[in-house]
């Protein structure tokens, strides 16, 4: 079992590292993105901060690239092993300094740093130090064995799935498989019509791929903070700054959308953003 997982784990790791590098590299807000995380405050500033975030991406890539190419070479799995230490490093080190930033894993974190990104980073390495292993490449084994080959990496694929992107995923699955279970009157023993709670996490998923996201996403700072519905509206609160250097005036940045909507019935309202200095409580302009 070993030797199987050690010749696979470089396909495993590859598609890992290839798809975060690309969501890094291609990723068109990374200056907000950067300033989520808790690198603004070890490199000093977002603008350095994101290209630390841009240079990891490639890193990343070109490992990955290695990794599928020559996953019997020495280089491509010592390089995992030491990307993987690097990994637990900075989160030793976000979690130090700013514990409520995002992780910065991909190019879309916006949650805390939790135990999912230790675990996601430790199989890097773990990964790496398979590979170092393994018997022959990742193609003999599904050649040889592709059951076996093929189980391995579909329940490796799913812890990975898992620990990057959490539960939600596999709510998202469900609901794809089973149905929404939002649509009106779909619950036994309420009346037609009767409206359904939309889970914060659908709104949240909504609302960032709006435009009123895309603009204010460089001023905010932070995940969900807290969020409250009131007169068929959801309120979702995250924190920002607004300044040269992205930390000048610390800044609430609140967005009001359809208490209702979600992916499969978008808001029938515009959504609304206020930016709100937080020593003032000064109602401040959307951009800058």
């Amino acid at each position: 079992m070993f030797s199987l997982i050690a010749t696979v784990s470089p396909l495993l790791i590859a598609g890992l590292l290839g798809w975060s590098g690309l969501a890094k590299l291609r990723s068109r807000s990374l200056l907000a993105q950067a300033g989520r995380t808790a690198l603004p405050r070890l490199v000093r500033g977002p603008r350095r901060a994101a290209r630390v975030l841009r240079a990891s991406g490639a890193a990343e890539v070109a490992v990955a690239a290695a990794l599928l190419a020559a996953p019997e070479a020495t280089v491509p799995a010592v390089g995992t092993v030491l990307m993987g230490v690097a990994f637990l490093g900075y989160l030793g080190a976000a979690k130090a300094v700013a514990p409520e930033s995002s992780c910065g894993c991909t190019a879309n974190d916006t949650q805390p740093v939790t135990w999912r990104a230790f675990a996601r980073a430790g199989l890097v390495a773990g990964g790496g130090a398979a590979a170092l292993g393994a018997d022959g490449p990742w193609w003999s084994a599904l050649a040889d064995g592709p059951l076996p080959a093929l189980a391995l990496l579909a329940a490796g694929a799913a812890a990975l799935v898992y620990l990057s992107e959490g539960p939600v995923v596999f709510r998202r699955l469900r609901l794809r498989l089973l149905g929404n279970p939002l649509a009106r009157g779909a619950r036994s023993g309420e009346p037609q019509g009767a409206p359904h709670r939309v889970p914060v996490a659908a709104s949240v998923e909504l609302l960032e791929r709006s435009l009123a996201w895309e603009t204010v996403s460089p001023l905010i700072r932070s995940g969900l903070v807290e969020h409250w519905d009131a007169d068929g509206w959801r309120f979702l609160h995250y924190t920002g700054a607004r300044g040269a250097e992205g930390g000048d005036r610390p800044v609430s940045v609140l967005f009001a959308m359809d208490a209702t909507a979600h992916r499969d019935r978008p808001a029938g309202q515009a959504i609304r953003v206020s930016v709100v200095d937080q020593e003032t409580e000064e109602v401040l302009p959307v951009t800058a």
